[in-house]
């Protein structure tokens, strides 16, 4: 049986795999992450190692699963080890990372988690529980009163199932034992999400507690932040083949591509990380930093996806190396970097040339048909739009309104023209911009580029 990555058998690793360069012994329990799966290893876990191996050794991390006890029953048996493998187009590169100490379940270990969030030496709570994870309402931001999880936590606040509701009964256990302020910290893919933290909180707390909420209010800070790296799922082919490479079985891996961005706003209740030392990007608004992303990465990851898809293309590497593609990206990033503010640390030109390298990676086998999706702009970002508009009749729409816009894609016969018109005259998608005569020609226009390089495929 192969042996098990762990604390006791790091000296039988290959040499070619870093290991960390700190005392594990000596590191205190600094943050408590609530969620976390193969993105916060990938991602922030990351960033905190290099913290730890600064010499910095507050900054240690328990984790914490909400739903499921297989991360703890990956990763507890192997000391909270695991490696990273981070795959570039020359050569993956391996890194076994220690900041996870441990790894609690909520539910069986509640009480453990709380009693850590009381903690005086933990500064940090942070969290990557997806959208779902936050128990609202998109459209208004709103709790969901209504919510299963959320009915249940506010009849049995000490024995929540919500992230929202354990977050809440951790902050009054911290309450309780006078350990002073901390920071939570929201790392999910959201658009503001540290003040939409901190408004779910703060209505959960006033119907739980009102004394509660206005603790929160004065001693916790929900700093907004931005994320960024691309981290495949792991598979069971994907741990095999590590382990035949190193002789060790990692039932915890993750792999990630070279790119990793976070932007945190500098707001922090307690004592807080260095976090400039290590490549984070520490900001006084995240807002510039999330147009960037929506606007280049975005519009262009849209653009590659379909005009790919229409030149026959399966991944990201193969559709950037085509002329044409590429012609048209360098275009969309040169327009979407001229409607960006000026602001200190966002600089468009070296966020292009970082998303062209990102995108030539060969490595990530990034599938164009997983990326698919509308996006918005000027003439270049247009050509997002039309491409889009000429799958609506393909296999790969992935969409709440699939089934109308299939039919409209139907209406138009085949005719690209006529399906801009219909499009344009389809409020569900672009409401009052479809009315806009000089959108209408945009498109247009965009629409007789694309159809030549789809034919000449």
């Amino acid at each position: 049986m192969t042996k098990r990555l762990a604390a006791a058998t790091l000296g039988d690793l290959p040499a070619e795999v870093a290991r960390p360069r700190f005392d594990r012994a000596d590191v205190a329990t600094g943050v408590v992450h609530l969620g976390i799966g193969a993105f916060h290893r990938a991602h922030q876990a990351v960033y905190f190692e290099r913290l730890l191996a600064s010499g910095d050794t507050r900054w240690g991390i328990v984790g914490v699963s909400l739903r499921s006890p297989t991360v703890a029953a990956q990763m507890n048996p192997q000391d909270g080890l695991y490696i990273l493998v981070t795959r570039r187009s020359e050569g993956d590169a391996l890194a076994v990372i220690g900041a996870v100490q441990r790894v609690l379940v909520a539910g069986p270990d509640t009480g453990a988690i709380l009693a850590l969030i009381a903690n005086p030496s933990v500064q940090i709570v942070s969290l990557t529980v997806t959208e779902k994870g936050y128990c609202h309402d998109p459209a208004t931001g709103e709790l969901r009163g209504d919510h299963a999880d959320i009915v249940h936590d506010q009849a049995n606040p000490t024995k929540p199932r919500s992230a929202i509701g354990l977050l809440c009964a951790g902050l009054a256990a911290r309450r309780a034992t006078g350990a002073g302020p901390v920071t939570v910290l929201s790392c999910d893919n959201l658009p503001d999400n540290g003040p939409l933290l901190a408004g779910l909180v703060a209505d959960f707390a006033e119907q739980v507690d009102p004394a509660l909420a206005a603790w929160i209010a004065a001693h916790v800070s929900f700093p907004a932040t931005m994320i960024d790296r691309i981290v495949p799922a792991t598979t069971a082919a994907d741990r095999d083949a590590l382990a035949a490479r190193l002789g060790l079985s990692d039932e915890a891996m993750v792999k990630a591509e070279p790119f990793s961005q976070w932007v945190v706003e500098d707001r922090f209740a307690g004592a807080r990380p260095p976090l400039e030392s290590v490549d984070v990007q520490m900001v006084t608004d995240v807002r510039p930093f999330e147009l960037a992303k929506l606007r280049m990465l975005n519009g262009s990851h849209s653009l590659i996806a379909y005009t790919g898809l229409l030149r026959g293309h399966e991944t990201v590497d193969q559709a950037i190396a085509d002329s044409a593609i590429r012609a048209l990206v360098d275009a969309l990033m040169v327009e979407a970097a001229a409607t960006l503010p000026a602001v200190p640390g966002l600089d468009p030109a070296r966020y292009s040339a970082d998303l062209l390298e990102r995108f030539a990676n060969s490595a990530l086998d990034h599938r164009l048909a997983q990326i698919a999706m509308a996006g918005t702009g000027a003439s270049a970002a247009a050509s997002a739009v039309a491409a889009w508009l000429l799958h609506l009749d393909g296999p790969f729409l992935n969409d709440p309104l699939a089934e109308e816009l299939h039919a409209m894609a139907r209406t138009a016969g085949g005719d690209p023209l006529a399906l801009v018109a219909l499009a344009c005259r389809y409020a569900p998608v672009f409401g009052a911009l479809g009315q806009s005569p000089d959108f209408v020609k945009l498109l247009q226009s965009a629409m007789l580029r694309l159809v030549p390089l789809a034919e000449a495929a």
